[in-house]
């Protein structure tokens, strides 16, 4: 271990110390006296962290190939850290209003947080679990935050239980791929691999590694923990789980099917295309009865990584690029939905009903017009830059021989459509019902109508993304 180790690893580094630090500061001297104000301390942090890692250049490699810090790393980190202090500084008012807010949360989203970033960093088996289980971990207590709600608990063991299970497919998988290939880093067992075909019992492997990673994206037919999960836990922590999480997810899936089985993408471009399809599918359509707001988020977050795994399934620079560029955008569209959420409210309680929503644009006709932008962005409408999205990964998807995936992203998209639409539908003709409250917290007022203004602005050049992402994914893809 040398000075450039540490110094590779510096970010993270500083994030779990921060986050020790604030555990014991508020352990010792007040406890939940201090949760606002850390949560706000928090995402300062993280936004600062956010920008160091993103100056960054060059590439770094730490303790012999088991971290990598390349373009690819620092830019699913820098999306990482951005949406999850966005998340935090929306959560903190609507914590703090519902006397749920507690010190835990923002160390314990930090540690998660720290977590993600091991995992988009791994070159070796035993770094993707530890920075996996660190990020599961957190996230496990931060599900069932509101200890007196019987939902949010549910919420906290269904997803101990089924990621408890998900861990244990990944760790079968990794045992076998270390059996085969005598070696746990990435460099090591793509050598083993080779080219064209590689052994049966690396493939086993394989599949148990992507199946297990397959649930933290919350990928169909490893789905089922997603819907009571984000109906279940408060939400703001629904926000979250919708966000950063599902980026670090697909990050640690690309880092491992291309640097530790880059050499068989014929072999793996099979499975992923096929969790893409039933992704895609199951949630268009399991969405479309849903009467809870949240749930119905759950199933278009689904949908969602589906048309993700459509750049992935591509292969090369430009599907993996295309990938980047629809996690980014995903995440923009989810925080500003959130944002809106968080701000249904009847007599100051928290509504989630979708029926809620007739005839919201009467009340509050600027927030509804930010959502109805975002809604036809997640629907891909265009020219908004939801539909530069689905754009990129749907031409990736041709360009390498998958037509057929391509017109069934298009099918899954139309039908996915209804349920958005049917949104805006009930806010501009609805039928009468008791209004929602208008107006709500200036911070989330901010962060729905910035979210909506990117996905407007943001056609002129999709701010500079897609060239980072270009690079981002050559350094992955060699």
């Amino acid at each position: 271990m040398t000075s450039a180790d540490f110094s590779t690893i510096l970010p993270e580094m500083l994030l779990a110390i921060f986050a020790m630090l604030a555990l014991v500061v508020c352990v010792y001297g007040g406890k939940d006296r201090w949760a606002s104000p850390l949560v706000w301390i928090t995402a300062a942090v993280f936004a600062v962290t956010a920008f160091w890692v993103g100056l960054k250049s060059g590439g770094g490699i730490a303790f012999g190939g088991i971290f990598v810090d390349d373009a690819f790393a620092r830019f699913a980190k820098v999306t990482i850290l951005l949406s999850a202090a966005v998340v935090l500084v929306m959560s903190e008012s609507y914590m703090e209003r519902r006397g749920i807010l507690r010190f835990e949360y923002p160390v314990l989203v930090t540690l998660s947080v720290v977590g993600m970033m091991v995992m988009v960093s791994a070159g070796d088996l035993m770094t993707l679990y530890m920075g996996l289980e660190l990020q599961s971990l957190a996230l496990y207590v931060v599900a069932s935050l509101r200890r007196e709600s019987i939902k949010s608990t549910e919420a906290g063991l269904k997803y101990f239980v089924l990621g408890a299970l998900s861990s244990g497919l990944l760790l079968y998988g990794a045992s076998l791929t270390y059996g085969f290939a005598g070696t746990t880093l990435f460099t090591g067992i793509i050598a083993a691999v080779g080219e064209g075909q590689a052994p049966l019992g690396l493939l086993f492997g394989l599949v148990f590694i992507a199946s297990g990673l397959a649930f933290k994206v919350s990928a169909a037919p490893f789905h089922m923990w997603t819907p009571d999960v984000y109906e279940g836990a408060p939400t703001p922590v629904t926000a979250f789980l919708a966000t950063a999480p599902k980026v670090a997810a697909m990050g640690l899936l690309a880092r491992v099917l291309h640097d530790a089985f880059g050499g068989v993408t014929g072999d793996w471009q099979q499975i992923v295309a096929a969790l893409s399809v039933a992704s895609m599918f199951l949630g268009a359509v399991a969405a479309i009865g849903q009467k809870d707001i949240k749930r119905l988020m759950a199933y278009s977050s689904i949908n969602h990584i589906g048309f993700a795994l459509m750049g992935l399934a591509a292969g090369g620079v430009y599907g993996v690029q295309a990938m980047l560029i629809y996690m980014a955008i995903y995440v923009v569209m989810n925080v500003g939905t959130f944002a809106f959420i968080l701000g249904m409210e009847k007599d100051g309680k928290p509504v989630t009903r979708i029926d809620s929503l007739n005839l919201y644009a009467r009340r509050d006709p600027l927030r509804a017009l930010a959502m109805l932008v975002l809604m036809f962005s997640m629907a891909g409408v265009p020219p908004l830059v939801g539909f530069f999205g689905k754009f990129y990964v749907l031409s990736a998807a041709i360009e390498a021989g998958l037509g057929w995936l391509a017109v069934l992203g298009v099918i899954a998209s139309a039908i996915a459509a209804y349920y958005y639409l049917r949104i805006i539908y009930l806010m501009y003709f609805g039928s009468e019902s008791e209004a929602l409250d208008a107006g709500g917290p200036p911070v989330l007022w901010g962060v729905l109508m910035g979210s909506a203004l990117i996905m407007v602005v943001g056609i002129v050049n999709l701010f500079g993304i897609d060239g980072v992402a270009a690079a981002a994914a050559a350094t992955l893809v060699n």
